[in-house]
């Protein structure tokens, strides 16, 4: 987890995705959400209050351990993760929608995630440093906006070279995500036994409870469902790392921050293969 390679593989695969969303998409697709306040409203009410308030009635309720109550604090406190997009597609939402609530997410991310930190301190004994909102912008611009911006600067000036390289692009970052995934899965496992039974639970039912709010609240069309299902669920798991490292020690909060990661993505699969079988069906009878 620590490796200087796998950092930079980490950094590379994202950069690749978020290019690849702005090489494909144009920016009126991007702040498409944007156009339909009802749904962003309800959106924004799934990812940002609703899930941080299962948070705090999960540390209400479970006496965690200081530094696995922080973990689910800072998760919830973090939205708009940059595989969003991507895992949205693999649940059958488009990516048009699943890209805009991403970019959205991760820009509110610089003012809601110092004041929901700042909700959980004032309620919780957290293990962390306060943050800053310049540290958010600069990783959520680095991560996230700077690469898509390139993308749409491409489609700008060099079309013909966005038409002529765009979907091996796409390719490149499928790739990576894989080898990324094949990488990680070996070292990130066994740190799931390294964490307290009783995060896990809490762990579980905020992944589960996540999935359902956003497909209860996300609309009538099961696509619309699954983006919103994934868009509360996936966490912004490097905004969150920016934050335990600013806390002395930052070691101890790796493995319930991987338990997330791991169990939230597995969880995922059940969901995304149903939701996909559902959309399937409803084009078949269409």
């Amino acid at each position: 987890m620590n490796s200087p390679l796998f950092a930079i593989l980490v950094k590379v695969t994202v950069f690749t995705l978020m290019l690849t969303i702005g090489v494909n998409l144009s920016l009126e697709k991007l702040v498409s959400l944007w156009h339909t306040p009802k749904k962003l409203i309800i959106s924004l009410v799934a990812v940002i209050v609703i899930v941080p308030a299962v948070v705090i009635f999960l540390l209400s309720i479970f006496n965690l351990p200081p530094h696995s109550a922080s973990v689910l604090a800072i998760l919830a406190a973090s939205p708009g993760a940059p595989l969003t997009t991507k895992r949205s597609q693999m649940a059958g939402g488009h990516i048009s929608d699943s890209a805009s609530i991403q970019l959205t997410l991760a820009l509110i991310a610089v003012i809601i995630t110092p004041l929901t930190l700042s909700l959980f301190y004032t309620l919780f004994d957290l293990d962390i440093e306060q943050v800053k909102i310049l540290h958010i912008a600069k990783q959520v611009t680095q991560v996230q906006f700077i690469p898509v911006i390139i993308g749409l600067l491409l489609q700008k000036f060099s079309p013909n070279l966005v038409s002529k390289y765009g979907k091996i692009l796409n390719l490149i970052a499928n790739i990576l995500l894989i080898i990324m995934a094949l990488v990680l899965l070996p070292v990130a496992i066994p740190l799931i036994f390294q964490t307290d039974r009783l995060s896990i639970v809490a762990i579980v039912i905020m992944a589960i409870a996540s999935l359902a709010t956003g497909h209860f609240l996300g609309g009538k069309a099961i696509n619309e469902r699954s983006v919103l299902a994934i868009a509360c669920l996936a966490r912004n798991i490097g905004l969150a790392l920016c934050i335990i490292t600013l806390s002395e020690n930052s070691a101890k909060f790796i493995p319930t921050l991987v338990s997330y990661m791991i169990l939230g993505a597995i969880f995922a699969i059940p969901y995304s293969t149903w939701s996909k079988r559902q959309l399937a069906k409803k084009t078949q009878n269409s």
